[in-house]
């Protein structure tokens, strides 16, 4: 019989690594869609729009992009300025391919830490961040 009390550590990377995996197979781009008011996002605040962010993670447009366990980073250039970006997988809310918009939305999972962060946000300046939608994400088609 099997132990029920057994925890499972997210499924997020594994399913990130994977998706990413198969969106280059497919010869398409992986966007991310990243909640940029979870504690710890480090991405360029002036591409934030309405609390989100959405990401190219391609090959082609960012450097030395590693999906760990507890979070996702690379290094890019944002209008010329490089930038070392940082998102705890808990701030991805979807990845999916550019060019027909397959792939996945996340929702929260048991036992993962609450992506609201606790409170008001401020971004490292000590500025107030847009409030986050309450409920459901909601996501644009970027073209």
């Amino acid at each position: 019989m099997p132990d029920m009390n057994i925890t499972m550590t997210s499924s997020r990377p594994y399913l990130l690594r994977s998706l990413n995996e198969w969106i280059l197979d497919n010869d398409c781009t992986p966007y991310i869609v990243v909640d940029a008011g979870v504690q710890g996002v480090q991405v360029p605040t002036e591409h934030v729009a309405n609390g989100q962010i959405v990401l190219n993670v391609s090959p082609g447009a960012v450097r030395s992009l590693v999906i760990g366990n507890g979070a996702l980073e690379f290094s890019a250039r944002f209008g010329g300025v490089p930038m070392q970006v940082f998102i705890p997988l808990q701030a991805v809310m979807a990845i999916y391919a550019k060019e027909n918009g397959e792939g996945m939305v996340f929702g929260s999972e048991p036992g993962s830490p609450d992506p609201e962060g606790g409170g008001d946000s401020e971004n490292s300046a000590g500025q107030r961040t847009d409030e986050r939608p309450s409920g459901r994400p909601t996501l644009k088609v970027v073209k």
